[in-house]
């Protein structure tokens, strides 16, 4: 199986089609700071009804994209990997310059299953697929359960006198970390290592566009954070080679076993893509259940009506959890290439051309949810959500995700109904994912 870090390309200059659609003045989905202030819905509204395929330039010499903006469309790409493949770029906007790219990680976020097409990356799922079984998940959701509790057990006294605490710090962060630990198989003294992994990979992308500007001072604060980056992507990495040794050596009812015993086409995955599937598990099992988790808190002090009816009806949760992930939208875009020349939605875009696709959009498109910037913890289609992908795509993890969140908020709920949030929030610049960095709640 061919390395995608050796065979993909960032894509082809454009637009080589005229474009159908105004690239409209002031929206810039290529500056990640912007995304600071939380993802920018006012500008998906506009390109959702002025130029819902709007090429978009990008920094630095980049070749350029198509944003696509409305739910119909942002299907049409996710459920067309013959037309739109991941593997040709991968699912990043930019593999940014050459000579900036930092080696192991820019390789691992390429050599992943998340990037293959077929045939190969639907032999790698099935390998996953027997840890995400209804019975192992009634399993999981015990233990999930049970941490949920003691968590909360150890907020309640950080609460009782009126004080201001981090829900990432506290909650947010540990929960899913303890999930996915669980999943792969990791012993609990290794655990907190995840966190500080965590810190420095949602910083990537900040520490890749301030190495990207030219020239820039290196001040010691930057050149502190440089070298203690590195130190902890090369350690998050050799964790991984050796536990993924272990159970190669010593094989276990885990998914850890799975990724180092996996076989496409009858061989072992080579150690490229080993890495790749270490990376991909670490932040995709743990990022963005994390900040739905806190965006949810967000939502329910934003419209109290909504958490008063889940106070008072608990059974709505399953369906409400839906809605706090359609309304946080946690993986902000996706990434194809086009494989031919195609038209979508009026727009001709050219064989090489980048198509990314807006779930934040999407998830928001009036055309499909009624008042769509609004909780509604009783809306019957917000299982439509793209969130998790769609297509041969959709995430692996989406019920894992689920089953957190439910959990969470039914002990929320029913220990600390008066729990807000107080209005103080941090998010890392970032436009992948909407990455809250700190979340204040306290009892009202």
């Amino acid at each position: 199986m061919e390395l995608i870090s050796q065979t993909a390309v960032d894509g082809r200059p454009g637009p080589a089609a005229a474009p159908t659609y105004p690239t409209l003045e002031g929206v810039d989905l290529a500056d990640i700071f912007r995304f600071t202030k939380g993802q920018p819905f006012a500008d998906f509204a506009r390109m959702r009804r002025e130029a819902p395929v709007m090429w978009h330039a990008e920094p630095f010499g980049g070749p350029g994209f198509w944003a696509v903006t409305r739910h119909e469309d942002v299907m049409r790409v996710n459920g067309d990997p013959e037309t739109f493949s991941s593997q040709k770029g991968g699912i990043l906007m930019s593999m940014g310059p050459p000579d900036k790219r930092h080696a192991l990680l820019f390789r691992a976020t390429m050599d992943t299953m998340i990037n293959l097409d077929a045939p190969h990356h639907l032999q790698l799922r099935r390998e996953h697929m027997p840890y995400f079984t209804a019975g192992y998940l009634r399993g999981l959701t015990e233990k999930v359960r049970g941490e949920v509790t003691r968590l909360l057990d150890e907020m309640e006294p950080l609460l009782a006198g009126g004080a201001e605490v981090d829900m990432v710090e506290r909650f947010s962060s540990i929960l899913p970390l303890f999930t996915l630990c669980e999943i792969l198989g990791v012993p609990a003294e290794d655990r907190g290592r995840f966190l500080r992994w965590m810190h420095y990979l949602e910083r990537a992308q900040d520490l890749a566009v301030q190495q990207a500007m030219a020239p820039i001072t290196p001040t010691l604060e930057l050149m502190q954070f440089v070298a203690d980056f590195n130190e902890n992507i090369e350690e998050m990495f050799d964790y991984g080679r050796t536990m993924l040794l272990k159970r190669w050596e010593d094989p276990r009812a885990d998914l850890m076993t799975a990724i180092a015993r996996a076989q496409v086409d009858g061989d072992l995955l080579a150690d490229e893509y080993l890495d790749g599937s270490w990376l991909l598990i670490v932040f995709a099992g743990n990022d963005t259940t994390r900040n739905t988790l806190s965006g949810a808190m967000k939502l329910l002090t934003e419209f109290p009506e909504q958490k008063q009816r889940l106070i008072d009806d608990p059974s709505l949760l399953p369906g409400a959890v839906d809605e706090f992930i359609r309304m946080v939208s946690p993986v902000i875009y996706m990434r194809r290439t086009a494989t031919r020349d195609v038209e979508v939605a009026g727009q001709p875009i050219r064989e090489g051309e980048k198509v990314v696709m807006y779930y934040g959009s999407a998830n928001r498109d009036p055309e499909v949810f009624a008042d769509p910037d609004r909780l509604d913890v009783t809306r019957a289609n917000a299982g439509k959500h793209v969130a998790f992908g769609y297509g041969p795509h959709t995430c692996l993890g989406k019920r894992v995700a689920q089953i957190q969140l439910e959990e969470a908020y039914r002990q929320i709920l029913a220990r600390f109904p008066d729990l807000e949030w107080t209005g103080s929030m941090e998010v890392a610049a970032n436009n992948f994912v909407h990455a809250i960095s700190k979340l204040g709640v306290r009892r009202a």
